[in-house]
């Protein structure tokens, strides 16, 4: 069977999975700066999808680096399947997150009662685009081993 592009085991695999490390570990960083992110709930969502990507995307980068450099590693289609469903998952759980952080970020940017120092904010916006660009990637990931799963 010829190589697919994107799926577990290739080069481009590798790099999404690379990707999708640095920025949801980028987002965790930089929401974990400040130590009241935790008083908004949409915060502590963005922080707990980012560090269940993090662990996710480090595994599968793990197993696509020692396919890649090792030996390649026989397709199952069960084990496609269930590499697909955790992406899609946590695809639409990131993307949820993003959303809502950026929306009370921009509440709290905008309202005349509630203000946001522009540090923490500028910490919190920086959070939001590095984890919609981990979305980016796991979609991008997701839809790739899709794509591959019915020709297995």
């Amino acid at each position: 069977m010829d190589e697919f592009p994107g799926t577990v085991g290739t080069t481009a695999s590798l790099a999404l999975r690379l990707g999708q490390v640095v920025f949801s570990m980028g987002s965790l960083l930089f929401m974990r700066m400040d130590v009241h992110f935790y008083n908004v709930i949409s915060f502590c969502l963005l922080a707990t999808v980012m560090g269940l990507m993090t662990s996710w995307s480090l595994t599968l980068a793990t197993v696509d680096a020692i396919s890649v450099v090792v030996r390649p590693q026989a397709h199952h289609s069960g084990l496609i399947a269930v590499i697909v469903v955790g992406d899609w998952v946590l695809s639409f759980l990131s993307l949820a997150a993003s959303c809502s952080t950026a929306s009370v970020l921009d509440f709290l940017i905008h309202s005349r009662t509630l203000t946001c120092d522009g540090y923490v904010c500028l910490q919190y916006q920086l959070s939001a685009v590095m984890a919609f660009f981990a979305w980016f990637l796991t979609f991008a990931s997701a839809l790739l081993n899709l794509w591959h799963l019915p020709s297995m």
